[in-house]
C-alpha cells in the first residue's frame, strides 16, 4: 500500500531552545522519509533558528521549507503553513513538540483508512520525569492552561479527572484509537501539538491570515455532522515552558490575544456558551486555596509527582490573576501582545 504523504507545518520563532530534538524525534520515525515535507513558517528569528533550520536542510533526507511569516503568531504562521502545504494529510506540529517514539506518524496516519475520520490527535501529553516541574506538570494534567479543567474543554487524558475530555461525544474504541464523534456547539481544545487532519477538508474550512484551529473544526463539523477525529492512543512530548516567569508570559499572551482577535476578525466558535458558573467556580477554588489543593492530591494519589502537582496551585493563581488583569486592561485598550524579543 502507498503511504499517505503528510506535509508537517510548524511555526517557528526564535524557537532554537528546542528545534533540535524536535527534528532529532521526526528524523527517528519509521514512516517513509519521502512521503514527508516539512514546513517552518518563521516570523524573524534572531537566535540562529533559520541558521539551524538550514543546517537540517543540508544533513537530512526529509524535504524541508522555510517561508516567511509576517504577522509572526503561530496562528499565522499555521495559516500561511498549511497555503504552502501540498502532501495528503497535514500534521500541526509547534516546535516544542516532541514525538515520544519512532512510530508515532505510523500511529497518527492509521485512522485515516477509516472514511469518516477527517483528523486524528494524541490523547495525552507524554509525562517524562526528568522534564521541568512545569512540562511535568501539564503533562499530568493534561493542559496547558488550568481553566480548561475547570471548564472541561481540555482535550488530552488529565489525572485530576481521570479522562480524555469532559465534553460530550459518542466514542468508538477501534483498538489503536478511538473514533469520535463531536456536536459542534460543544468541542474541546483540540487541534494543536500533534493535531493532523485531510488536507482536502482543512482548506474547505479555512480561510484569512490565521488558523484558529477550533474555528476550522467548528465550521468542518457545522457543514457535516457525521464526521469523526481519532483520539489515539499514542502521546506527545509538550516542552511547553521552562520557567514560572515563561509561564506568565505564555498565559498573558493567550488571554490578550484571545481578546484582541476575538474582537478583531470575529472567531467562529461559540466560546461565548462557555458556562460562566464554571468560570465562576474556577475562580472561587482558586483564591480559597483548598479545592485545588484537594485536585493536586487526588491527582498525586493516581500518578506520584508531589513537586509537579503542587505546581497546580501556581498555575492556578497566576492563570486567574494574569487573566483577570487582561480582561479588565482590554476595556480600556485591546492589543495582541508584541512578540518583540519572543522566544520558545
Amino acid at each position: 500500500m502507498v503511504p499517505k504523504t503528510i506535509s508537517i507545518v510548524t511555526p517557528i520563532f526564535n524557537s532554537i531552545r528546542t528545534l533540535d530534538s524536535y527534528m532529532k524525534a521526526i528524523i527517528s520515525q519509521g514512516y517513509p522519509h519521502e512521503a514527508i515535507e516539512i514546513i517552518f513558517a518563521d516570523g524573524g528569528s534572531t537566535d540562529g533558528t533559520i541558521e539551524l533550520v538550514n543546517e537540517f536542510i543540508e544533513k537530512y533526507d526529509i524535504k524541508i521549507s522555510i517561508i516567511n511569516n509576517p504577522l509572526r503568531t503561530g496562528e499565522a504562521g499555521k495559516a500561511v503553513g498549511v497555503k504552502h502545504a501540498v502532501n495528503e494529510i497535514i500534521c500541526l506540529l509547534d516546535s516544542d513538540n516532541i514525538l515520544p517514539d519512532n512510530n508515532w506518524l505510523s500511529l497518527m496516519i492509521k485512522p485515516f483508512d477509516e472514511d469518516l475520520v477527517i483528523a486524528s490527535d494524541p490523547i495525552e501529553f507524554t509525562y517524562r520525569r526528568e522534564d521541568n516541574i512545569i512540562n511535568r506538570y501539564c503533562a499530568l494534567v493534561g493542559v496547558n492552561d488550568p481553566l480548561c479543567v475547570f471548564t472541561g474543554n481540555y482535550d488530552r487524558f488529565c489525572l485530576i479527572t481521570n479522562k480524555w475530555t469532559a465534553m460530550p461525544r459518542v466514542e468508538i474504541d477501534k483498538g489503536d484509537y478511538l473514533s469520535v464523534q463531536f456536536e459542534a456547539n460543544n468541542l474541546p481544545t483540540i487541534g494543536a501539538n500533534g493535531f493532523c487532519i485531510r488536507r482536502s477538508m482543512l482548506m474547505q474550512g479555512f480561510e484569512g491570515d490565521y488558523l484558529f484551529d477550533i474555528d476550522v473544526l467548528y465550521e468542518l463539523l457545522t457543514a457535516s455532522p457525521g464526521l469523526h477525529i481519532a483520539k489515539v492512543k499514542t502521546g506527545v512530548i509538550h516542552l511547553f515552558c521552562q520557567d514560572t516567569k515563561t509561564f506568565i508570559r505564555k498565559q498573558r499572551r493567550r488571554i490578550q490575544d484571545y481578546l484582541f482577535f476575538n474582537k478583531t476578525i470575529g472567531r467562529k466558535y461559540p466560546w461565548k456558551q462557555v458556562s460562566k458558573w464554571k468560570i465562576v467556580m474556577f475562580v472561587v477554588f482558586t483564591v480559597t486555596i483548598f479545592p485545588i489543593i484537594m485536585q493536586a492530591v487526588i491527582g498525586n494519589y493516581r500518578k506520584p509527582d508531589l513537586l509537579a502537582w503542587l505546581y497546580h496551585v501556581v498555575a492556578c493563581l497566576v492563570t486567574v490573576c494574569i487573566y483577570g488583569y487582561g480582561t479588565i486592561k482590554s476595556l480600556f485598550k485591546n492589543e495582541a501582545m508584541s512578540r518583540e524579543g519572543w522566544k520558545q
